[in-house]
Order: C-alpha cells, then structure tokens, then sequence
C-alpha cells in the first residue's frame, strides 16, 4: 500500500508541475507575441492584415547599398505594383538622389530609423530623436513625411510602439520573412515566399541582398499567375477602428 501511495504522490507531482510549466509557456510566449502578460498589456506593431482579399504588400528595407534600387523599381513597374522602401537616415544621406528617384517614380517611403539600433535599448527620448530625425531627412529631400516605420532586427517594445503612435506613425513587422540578407538563392527567396504568402501578408526583403533581383521575378511571377494584387503596405493596412490580434495581425472592427 506504500508503495502504491508513493506512486501516486509521485503522479500528482508530475501532473502539477507539467500544468504550471504550461501555464508559465503560455504566459512566456504571451510576451513574446503580444498578448497580456504581468504587468500590463504589451502592444503590437502590425505583422499582417485580416483580409478576404487576394492582396498582399511587398517591402524593402534599405540600410546598406544601393546598387539594385533601380532595377527593383524597374521589375516592379513591369509587373504594374508598387511597393515600400523603408529607409536608414544614413543611407539616405549616402544616396540623397536614389531616394528622390523612389518617391518621384511613386513608391511609397517609410522609416527605418537614423542609425539601425536595437530600439528597445534606447531612452524614449532617444527612440522620438532617432524617429524625428529619420522624418526630416526624407521630408527635405522629398516633401513627404513617411507614416510607417520599421524597427531595426524587427525589435520593438511597448515605449517604441508609443512613441510611433505619439507620431502619428504605424509600426509595421513582416509575416513573410524572404531570408534574402542570408544569401539565399532566387529559387529559395522565392520559394520561400510563396509558400508563406497569404491574404494580408507583409513580405520583407531587401534592396541590395545578393539574389533579390531574380529572386523577385519569381516571385511576382507567381503572384501574378495567382492573380494576386500586390500593394505598397500603406495600402493594405488600415488607420483607425481596427484591433490586432495575439499574432499580430490587424483586424478591422
């Protein structure tokens, strides 16, 4: 009989502490992924867009080189698309007239910070300099004033999020990673890609990875071919009366 209580004592224990180990995994990934967590609601920069549309949004990041802005440009012109540049405030400085050329050939500009920091180790102070001066950069060449911004390595917190919203900026991520920057070849970017595409799906790449421009091609092939209307991101996501969801993905009320 002893031996059978230990047993089950033993059981019990296991039992319990598997239940409390989920229980913390669920809060941990809440965390992670925005939902409440200890010590308040942890906000979400946009990752995609709940649509019944077949439409998605490609974007660019552009912090180093510049050597393929053209011809992306040029391959998205000939699909009849256009699509996001979301620009380093040092790249801009590099290349005053590349930036020009974007907004003047009507693809849309967004933020990408002044100097490519891991925004969550800065001040709020530092994150609104980093923001403002990355607006007037772009303004001076441009006139336009940008009202999206991603973060540097996609890293975020709740005081980023604030202060992009005290700026009237949207925080934008990405649902479809295109792996580019890691040297991927056009077949693997754009199989990537599609595999993971979906309606209301942010794409990231980037403006001078080694095999973004074939890799592009197929990629707009395809969605093409799947008659899917591809759109800068300010035109897929929506400005006011929306909530978004644990995934991080935006929902129109």
């Amino acid at each position: 009989m002893k031996v059978i209580f230990l047993k089950k004592t033993t059981l019990f224990l296991v039992v319990a502490i598997f239940v409390f180990l989920s229980a913390f995994s669920l809060i941990y990934v809440g965390v992670e992924v925005g939902a409440t967590y200890f010590g308040g609601e942890r906000k979400l920069p946009i990752y995609s867009v709940q649509t019944d549309e077949n439409k998605v949004a490609i974007s660019f990041d552009a912090a180093w080189g510049a050597d393929k802005t053209r011809e992306i440009m040029s391959i998205c012109d000939s699909y009849g698309i256009k699509a996001t540049f979301f620009l380093v405030g040092f790249w801009i400085e590099k290349y005053p007239d590349m930036v020009k050329e974007i907004y003047n050939n009507g693809f849309e500009i967004g933020l990408h910070s002044n100097t490519h920091p891991d925004m969550t180790k800065l001040s709020r102070s530092e994150i609104k300099e980093e923001l403002e001066t990355n607006i007037e950069l772009i303004q001076e060449l441009t006139g336009y004033r940008p009202k999206l911004f991603r973060p540097p390595y996609g890293y975020y917190n709740n005081t980023l999020i604030e202060v992009c919203e005290s700026l009237d900026i949207s925080c934008i991520e990405w649902s479809v990673d295109s792996l580019d920057w890691k040297g991927l070849s056009a077949n693997e970017i754009a199989g990537r890609v599609t595999a993971q595409s979906k309606n209301g799906s942010i794409v990231l790449f980037h403006n001078n990875s080694d095999n973004i421009i074939d890799g592009l091609k197929m990629v707009l092939e395809y969605y093409e071919i799947k008659d899917t209307q591809v759109v800068p991101v300010g035109e897929l996501i929506y400005y006011e009366d929306y909530t978004i969801n644990i995934q991080g993905t935006q929902i129109k009320n």
